[in-house]
């Protein structure tokens, strides 16, 4: 980032972009007040529904890379609340912003930012209804906060797979880890359009908010995958007082992800427990197998069944004769 010529003042960057991603909105009121309002009924409430809130924070140099675009900040930003809407079921209303700016940022980085949330926005539904912009002595730090909605009573919680179902997973898993190695030129023997790929995995993730919203009724237990794919079904297994069993062999890699794996069979513990795939876990009973299958081929989004949940506690990774796979680490960890 290169050092500012040029910041606008707060209300000069409300004015000029952040506004406008409030229109729409009009209890918003254009961020001239202090705060917003969203009413049960109406404002972008339905009768009937109930409320669903998440905040995720993404600091530089931990979450993104400094030499990251603005707008593909912006919109990992926004995607990656979105995503823990998606496991939700829910549909997302508005979102609240609050941006930590060191002075290296100048007016052309925040414009683009700007444009990469308007473009989000208009892909998926959500308005911007306000936020803060403060400076910080660095590094860049980014909060957003989204307020969507469900139907009363269809809550979808960690806490409630059951003995007996099946666990399944949206999409491909390992990418992103995979990607961020390949940003950081630590991932061996990776061609051109291989990287490319896993680095916009990493880079960009794509909020199943469709899926999520059609497994309500079919499914038991979801969340999304943030954290690794063995981490985060340990979460869902401590929360329901169960155990989880991976089959490795059944977890749906893409081809460069494959090819990874071909070249070093190290990465498979990468693969499990890297994290920042936002990808949908669910449990569902056997029954629903055909049914999710088929909608994930209807939605154009893969659904993989990719283990089993047992009476008991603890996840395993089995390889595909059945052994167990000891990993060093199950999922990426804050603290």
């Amino acid at each position: 980032m290169s050092p500012a010529r040029h910041r606008l003042d707060e209300f000069a960057l409300i004015r000029k972009l952040w506004a406008p991603l409030a229109r729409g909105f009009p209890d918003a009121y254009g961020l001239a007040d202090d705060v917003a309002y969203v009413a049960l009924e109406g404002g972008g409430v339905r009768a009937g529904e109930e409320l669903v809130l998440k905040c995720d924070a993404l600091v530089e140099g931990v979450h993104f890379l400094p030499d990251d675009p603005a707008e593909l900040v912006a919109q990992k930003l926004l995607r990656v609340n979105l995503s823990d809407l998606a496991a939700k079921g829910a549909r997302p209303i508005v979102y609240l912003l609050t941006l930590m700016l060191p002075a290296s940022l100048d007016d052309a980085w925040l414009e683009r930012f700007a444009a990469g949330l308007a473009a989000d926005q208009n892909e998926f539904g959500i308005l911007l209804a306000g936020g803060d912009t403060v400076a910080t002595p660095g590094p860049l730090a980014l909060s957003l906060a989204v307020v969507g909605a469900i139907p009363a009573g269809r809550r979808l919680l960690r806490a409630a797979a059951k003995a007996g179902d099946a666990v399944f997973v949206s999409g491909t898993i390992g990418d992103a880890a995979l990607g961020l190695m390949a940003r950081s030129g630590t991932l061996a023997g990776v061609t051109a359009e291989e990287g490319r790929f896993l680095s916009e995995r990493y880079r960009l993730p794509r909020p199943r908010l469709s899926l999520g919203q059609r497994l309500r009724g079919l499914v038991h237990a979801t969340m999304d995958i943030s954290d690794g794919l063995i981490g985060d079904l340990e979460h869902i297994a401590e929360a329901s007082g169960v155990a989880a069993t991976i089959e490795v062999g059944s977890v749906p890699l893409s081809p460069a992800a494959r090819a990874a794996l071909t070249r070093d069979a190290r990465l498979i513990e990468s693969v499990l427990a890297g994290g920042d795939d936002y990808e949908l876990l669910f449990t569902a009973p056997p029954r629903h197998h055909d049914a999710l299958l088929a909608l994930g081929r209807e939605l154009g989004v893969p659904v993989t069944r990719v283990g089993t949940i047992a009476s008991g506690s603890g996840v395993r990774a089995l390889d595909p004769e059945g052994r167990e796979i000891k990993l060093a680490r199950t999922g990426y960890r804050h603290f």
